[in-house]
């Protein structure tokens, strides 16, 4: 089976196609004109050393080798080897805020898309570490148990939106409740370990108004969980757009007097969690999420052994197609497009 390792660069191939066409077109045009002043048959009387097939030859080795090249260039890999290794890192939660109030447009293009960008970021940092997400607004619940696969947690990243609940809120201390649950904590079928490598990351503006976040941190903190925290929005205020099935509207949302409802960042929350969680607060941006002191902490943790993994390694077969296609363009510059009576091929 083949596999290439840049599938992007095989779009080149379509230009390696227009050029064979270009080319084509404009031999036809050529041999058009031509005709227009002299007969076909007399073409060899007048031009002697001219060649019918090998400026055909030369343009087929050029198109050929430029084609090999790009092929290379996108790394073909051939086969499989069946490599074994362990695999040890540690197991975070992610809780993710899916309030109406993460809809709002202080951070672009809003606070819910900006979260994810972050979630995203910090996906790339990671390597071997098991991944869980909560998601939570007046209640909460898993979305996706623990697991490795971060194309997985990509796919279920990508369907969390503000419908998912429809009891509004911020219930931090209720996701945290779950992401232990995620770890084992609570599950009579597995045995609990306090003081494992374990970190439950909190995304969301701080607006709570259902529960104690930070009595939960705390606890989680006692069974050797680390709570970090990471605030989406700015402390100054924003409405909360009114969205339809359509799309955005020009209103916002209301309370019951009429007035318009505005959300703000809630830091000085999402701090006291951290701070209880033994964790640390960051607050994400326009400018970028700063994701170092939390990386910095998931790198510290006690890593667990997860047992001896099995997978298959594809191997990189670039230099075939490379010799090939360099000389395909060797030899289209050595070859003479006219005849000579001296070399049958080549140019003297």
């Amino acid at each position: 089976m083949i596999h290439f390792e840049h599938i992007e660069y095989l779009w080149l191939l379509l230009g390696v196609v227009a050029l064979g066409l270009l080319w084509f077109y404009m031999r036809w045009r050529s041999r058009r004109t031509l005709s227009r002043w002299a007969d076909r048959t007399m073409f060899s009387r007048l031009i002697p050393d001219h060649s019918t097939w090998r400026p055909s030859l030369k343009m087929a080795l050029t198109l050929t080798g430029l084609a090999l090249l790009i092929v290379a260039l996108a790394n073909p890999q051939f086969g499989t080897k069946i490599e074994k290794g362990k695999r040890s890192g540690s197991d975070i939660a992610i809780c993710f805020d899916v309030s109406n109030s993460m809809m709002a447009e202080d951070l672009q293009p809003n606070r819910l898309e900006r979260s994810k960008r972050v979630v995203n970021n910090l996906l790339s940092t990671l390597a071997g570490d098991r991944i869980s997400l909560v998601v939570f607004a007046g209640t909460s619940f898993i979305q996706m148990p623990l697991t490795n696969d971060y194309s997985a947690t990509k796919l279920f990243l990508d369907q969390v939106n503000c419908d998912l609940i429809a009891s509004q809120g911020t219930a931090i201390g209720d996701a945290i409740g779950k992401a232990m649950q995620t770890f084992g904590y609570g599950d009579a079928d597995r045995q609990w370990e306090p003081g494992k490598g374990r970190a439950i990351i909190v995304i969301s503006d701080g607006e709570n108004h259902e529960d104690d976040a930070v009595d939960a941190a705390r606890n989680a903190a006692k069974e050797g969980v680390r709570v970090c925290t990471i605030g989406i929005g700015l402390p100054d205020g924003t409405p909360i757009p009114e969205y339809s099935p359509r799309g955005r509207t020009n209103t916002y949302k209301r309370d019951h007097n009429g007035s318009i409802i505005m959300t703000r960042l809630n830091e000085q929350m999402l701090r006291d969690i951290a701070e209880a969680g033994n964790g640390t607060y960051i607050r994400a941006n326009n400018a970028g999420s700063g994701l170092g002191d939390i990386t910095q902490l998931i790198e510290g943790l006690e890593k667990e052994d997860f047992g001896e993994a099995v997978f298959s390694a594809y191997e990189s077969r670039y230099q075939y197609p490379l010799v090939a296609g360099l000389i395909c363009l060797l030899t289209e510059l050595l070859l003479y497009e006219r005849r000579n009576r001296k070399f049958n091929l080549f140019q003297p």
